[in-house]
């Protein structure tokens, strides 16, 4: 990978919503959209701005996602910049599922940029008996807003 190049690194398991998400931004990022067991800490070097993004799984990001980061070495000053993305059944509170992954970042000696959520469906727990949360999502208005993210922090504007 180049360093023109965003890299998006994405959990996301149950219905491949935080992936849609994901694919969306990097079709307006010209991103790589990969898992994060499969991307070397050293790529983190060559990429001019970092996604992290998973489903929220009992209020919290992806814990595959989680464990990368915590095995990447420290840095000593905010470098790459970097953005947090997420699916939930309830979006409004992406800052607070978003909070441990932000605080990690910022640990981790990354730049954050930027933070997107949207709706996702979400069969969690009971919500499966009664066919779950916002079954058409995330929809094309929300791979819109995410698209119109991405052109945001690629811009600069999102800082």
């Amino acid at each position: 990978m180049g360093s023109s190049r965003c890299l998006l690194m994405v959990t996301s398991v149950h219905h491949g919503n935080t992936a849609r998400v994901a694919a969306a931004m990097a079709e307006v990022l010209d991103g790589e959209v990969a898992a994060p067991e499969a991307v070397p800490f050293t790529a983190i070097s060559d990429a001019r701005l970092v996604g992290f993004g998973s489903g929220v799984f009992y209020g919290r990001m992806h814990p595959a996602l989680l464990a990368w980061l915590r095995g990447l070495p420290d840095a000593r000053t905010p470098s790459t910049p970097a953005f947090i993305f997420s699916t939930s059944g309830l979006p409004f509170l992406a800052g607070l599922w978003h909070w441990p992954l932000r605080r990690l970042l910022i640990q981790k000696g990354f730049r954050l940029v930027g933070q997107f959520g949207c709706r996702g469906f979400d069969t969690w727990g009971p919500l499966w008996l009664v066919g779950g949360l916002n079954r058409q999502h995330p929809d094309d208005h929300d791979l819109d807003r995410a698209r119109a993210f991405a052109r945001r922090i690629d811009s600069g504007r999102d800082a």
